[in-house]
């Protein structure tokens, strides 16, 4: 009788240790790839900041101002009375809409130069619910599609109105001045953007690299708009941040705008980017650390949430004379 053919192969042990083996090697590497993929992501959202933050420059350049955090006619008889907000509402977003190669939604749009006209006219609904990818961070986890407009109540909006994302939003200082119904905020917006603004470089003493111009909001905190306010309408938190202490439903101007405290209501808080405690009215990223924020000479530094609070209630105010430098 021959010798008989024995076929060699792997046993059931040796299977199973090559398995164990594979399994514990994507685990080491899936962090790794997971963080290169977060970084890349990190990049695109500072890339877009940028292109926003010279927009502002841009529009600067053009305009002679800076766009104001959003255009209001305080004086119209049909104005909030809470707040004093009243059409047009265009916010920054909207007027720098130009010089991001938007200038087809600029154009088709009822300008907010015009108070009979601006966000809430019939002809400019479809403009500004639609979805811009220039205002999206790609790390962030939240809807990126148009919401309804709702009131602090909760009930939807008389308008109806549906308003694009965004998960950018501009600095208006240390306070809350939608908080008090007054006409004007100079006195208590001390930010580069708010109602009104239309500020000039020049008025930008702290120093345009020392200054704060836009940061980062992710829609899985709140609601946030790229076009701009309706009067009556309120920024809602997500259900999942609804629990948060404080952490509650605000003016109509939180739609675009944030500050970073110290407001008169919280004494000597301050809330720097990704705060655990943060509201719907301040800074909050996805990144791991920090957040994107755009400065007014264009650059975009990455800040992380560690930062001194005094340094960074330095640099979210344009002319306190404050002497702090983020780096």
């Amino acid at each position: 009788m021959g010798a008989r053919d024995f076929r060699s192969g792997f046993s059931l042990v040796e299977l199973l240790v090559v398995i164990a083996i594979v399994a514990s090697l994507v685990g080491l590497l899936l962090p790794a790839v997971q963080s290169a993929r977060e970084s890349a992501r990190r990049m695109q959202c500072g890339a877009s900041l940028r292109q926003l933050g010279l927009a502002v420059l841009g529009h600067e350049s053009a305009k002679r101002r800076l766009p104001a955090g959003y255009v209001s006619d305080v004086s119209r008889p049909d104005r909030d009375p809470a707040t004093l907000d009243a059409a047009p509402g265009t916010g920054w977003g909207l007027q720098i809409a130009p010089f991001i190669e938007e200038t087809a939604t600029f154009a088709a749009s009822c300008h907010a130069d015009d108070p009979e006209l601006g966000v809430m006219h019939p002809h400019n609904r479809d403009i500004v619910a639609r979805e811009l990818p220039v205002f999206l961070c790609p790390s962030a986890s939240g809807e990126r599609e148009a919401f309804a407009v709702r009131t602090m109540s909760g009930a939807p909006h008389p308008s109806g109105l549906r308003l694009g994302r965004s998960h950018y939003v501009a600095n208006a200082g240390h306070r809350e001045p939608w908080s008090e119904p007054l006409a004007a905020w100079d006195r208590l917006a001390n930010g580069p953007l708010y109602r009104n603004s239309f500020l000039r470089l020049s008025q930008i003493t702290d120093g345009m690299s020392r200054t704060v111009f836009l940061g980062e909001h992710s829609s899985v905190l709140s609601e946030k708009s790229w076009a701009g306010i309706v009067p009556g309408g309120a920024s809602h938190p997500t259900s999942s941040f609804a629990a948060r202490v404080g952490t509650e439903p605000d003016a109509a101007a939180t739609l675009v705008l944030v500050h970073s405290g110290p407001a008169s209501s919280e004494l000597d808080v301050v809330h720097p980017p990704n705060d655990p405690v943060a509201h719907v009215c301040q800074m909050y990223a996805e990144h791991r650390g920090g957040a994107n924020v755009s400065f007014g000479d264009g650059s975009v530094r990455f800040i992380a949430e560690t930062i001194n609070h005094d340094v960074w209630a330095a640099a979210c105010s344009y002319d306190g004379g404050e002497v702090a430098r983020v780096e």
